[in-house]
């Protein structure tokens, strides 16, 4: 299975999945004029990739949104329902949301995904170098 590897731009995040390390990581703003068609992609890569998953693997998600419209909420929501599924069954997947302390719409945003989920998913204050 190769890398996903999609460049950031302004509207979509940089998205950085990597299948032999088992991490996926989605970063930066999004709100691309067409989210699902953006998602999509991402979404078919995260089912091929939780089908070959063992349970020995342990996946490790990193999300950092400094602002996501709501087409994009839903797709991530989507994407969100299936990596939880995948914990559901027995995988071993753990999710690092960050977020700007300075932002509370941005952990209010975080904190409503939290809430829909069942695997780990820990709030992460961004550091300072990072803004």
């Amino acid at each position: 299975m190769d890398k996903l590897y999609i460049t950031g731009a302004k509207g979509t995040p940089e998205v950085d999945f990597d299948p032999f390390q088992h991490t996926l990581k989605l970063s930066g703003q999004s709100y691309p004029e067409n989210a699902f068609k953006f998602y999509e992609p991402i979404l078919r890569w995260v089912d091929a990739y939780l089908e070959q998953l063992t349970a020995e693997a342990n996946v490790v998600i990193d999300f950092s949104f400094p602002y996501i419209n709501t087409s994009s909420s839903k797709c991530v929501m989507m994407l969100l329902e299936k990596l939880d599924g995948a914990f559901q069954k027995g995988k071993q997947l753990s999710l690092n949301w960050y977020y700007d302390e300075d932002n509370d719409s941005e952990l209010e945003c975080a904190e409503e995904f939290k809430e829909d989920v069942t695997m780990p998913f820990r709030l992460i204050p961004r550091e300072r170098t990072e803004r």
